[in-house]
């Protein structure tokens, strides 16, 4: 059912819409839990590394700069795709989701490198409590973005196809919803695990 108000952005413009966005916060809220119970493991095994490396001896200041940037660029770029989205501006659109997807990439990359560096240095999960947590804690947000980057490929297919209306505007919108979340996740790892480990 329509709202017929055009104050209202496109991907509200139906109560559907309404129910899947608020129904996608609710989701984020069990994100929320979940993430906060790896922190909490994180900083109750963290001084427990055993025979194996601390953080101040694995992390490097590179990959972790490199890491932010491309993250909190990437979050930049899918708030100029939402505003080109609101605009009805396809093109814009779509670019602005292909750069975001490009930087979620190399995000990825950075990261994949980074677990190869722990792994010549002797840290595995199955190195001590520390690695073991900092692996699942990394891993477990390296993996949401990758299914985020897989989303974020389906949601361009689908505009490019059908153009942006109702359901595709309310599509990637919860996906912008997403990519900003995981933003917010990696300022929590940027703070508290990387440059407090580094200290």
């Amino acid at each position: 059912m329509s709202k017929h108000n055009n104050s209202v952005p496109l991907e509200y413009s139906t109560e559907e819409n309404d129910l899947k966005i608020f129904g996608f916060w609710v989701f984020l809220g069990a994100e929320i839990v979940l993430f906060a119970t790896l922190f909490s493991a994180y900083f109750t095994l963290v001084d427990r590394t055993g025979s194996g490396p601390t953080g101040g001896e694995l992390f490097e200041l590179t990959p972790l700069m490199l890491e932010t940037f491309f993250l909190l660029t990437s979050s930049f770029t899918i708030g100029l795709g939402v505003h080109a989205m609101r605009l009805g501006r396809i093109k814009p659109m779509i670019v602005f989701y292909i750069i975001t997807l490009l930087l979620g990439a190399g995000f990825l990359a950075v990261e994949i490198d980074e677990f190869v560096h722990f792994v010549h240095e002797g840290a595995t999960i199955q190195t001590s409590a520390f690695m073991s947590i900092l692996m699942t804690l990394l891993g477990t947000h390296g993996a949401h973005v990758t299914f985020g980057f897989f989303w974020g490929l389906a949601i361009l297919i689908q505009v490019s196809k059908h153009g942006i209306n109702a359901r595709t505007a309310n599509k990637a919108f919860i996906f912008s919803l997403y990519w900003h979340f995981l933003d917010i996740v990696w300022i929590f790892l940027f703070s508290f695990i990387y440059l407090k480990g580094m200290l």
